[in-house]
């Protein structure tokens, strides 16, 4: 078959590559139909190759028709319509049945000390080849697939429910947002679009996208949100502040990304880290994303 697959540093090209098969009895083939392109797979294209090896097939928003199921997938069926989620859980561990399915103890990468195991999604979360792809091989298929109506609809009414759509659904329950609140989007890509929605849609009274995009503000404006342009004010804080009458925000969605303008400093030290040796890239790469996870603030912006 043929896949787009991750041949160095923002390199990808299309190549034959082995078609999947049944390995386990909980696996199922998928004929793909749709894929999209995850801001996630960026961080693959052009930071975390130290993580990949050439022929690495990327992708981890697909959609499709079951092709073949094994003998232990549940009621999956061939012919059943299915959207793929882009975490790969089991649904009867420990973590699964707290619904923390991203710790799945099954699938769990412990080599790498790390949760689930994802599709195309580098050596730390299983090197699961993913689904940019004509065919993908979905493990733990008794549970993570889901089956949509094959009403003749396009797969794009389906296709978000891979990633985008829960993503922003959980970040909208994460920030917890009371009822009538006031919610701050950082960043209004596809992630912070559906945040802000949603948003509205579980009874924020306001929600405010921050974006440097005048396309993606005017894009968010048509849907209800205020905007504000990041470049055209001198703190951003204040902005808030401002249009709260001096309260600040309840609640704060960062949906920016890790590669975002505006840091230099940042930016430099990626593209330096990307052409090191992968044994020395590796840990540096592992040690700065943990500062900036345990850095990052944990109580809502005022």
């Amino acid at each position: 078959m043929r896949a787009l697959t991750w041949q160095g540093r923002e390199k990808v090209s299309v190549e034959d590559v082995p078609d999947p098969r049944i390995e386990q009895p909980t696996d199922a083939v998928v004929r793909v139909t749709s894929t999209a392109i995850c801001g996630s797979d960026l961080h693959l294209y052009g930071v975390l190759g130290m993580f990949l090896d050439a022929g690495d097939v990327l992708g981890h928003e697909a959609m499709g028709v079951v092709e073949e199921v094994g003998s232990e997938a549940g009621n999956l069926r061939v012919g059943d319509r299915v959207v793929i989620p882009f975490n790969i859980a089991c649904g009867h561990c420990w973590m699964c049945e707290r619904g923390l399915q991203t710790q799945c103890e099954t699938t769990q990468v412990r080599s790498q000390d790390k949760g689930a195991a994802l599709f195309g999604y580098t050596k730390l979360y299983g090197q699961v080849p993913g689904g940019q792809a004509q065919y993908l091989r979905v493990p733990q298929a008794q549970y993570g697939p889901v089956v949509v109506p094959d009403d003749g609809s396009p797969d794009e009414r389906y296709l978000y429910l891979s990633d985008v759509l829960p993503t922003a659904w959980q970040a909208v329950e994460y920030a917890d947002v009371p009822p009538g609140g006031t919610v701050v989007v950082l960043g209004l890509g596809p992630i912070g679009q559906m945040s802000a929605r949603i948003a509205l849609h579980r009874g924020a009274s306001r929600v405010v996208g921050v974006d440097l995009v005048p396309e993606r503000r005017a894009m968010a404006e048509r849907h209800g949100v205020e905007t504000l342009d990041p470049s055209a004010v001198d703190d951003l804080a204040a902005a808030v502040r401002d249009l709260t009458s001096g309260r600040g925000a309840d609640s704060v969605i960062d949906a920016v990304g890790m590669e975002a303008h505006g840091s230099p400093l940042a930016e430099a030290t990626q593209k330096v880290v990307g052409v090191l040796p992968d044994a020395i890239a590796a840990p540096l790469t592992e040690r700065a994303a943990s500062r900036a996870s345990t850095a990052a603030p944990r109580t809502p912006c005022r």
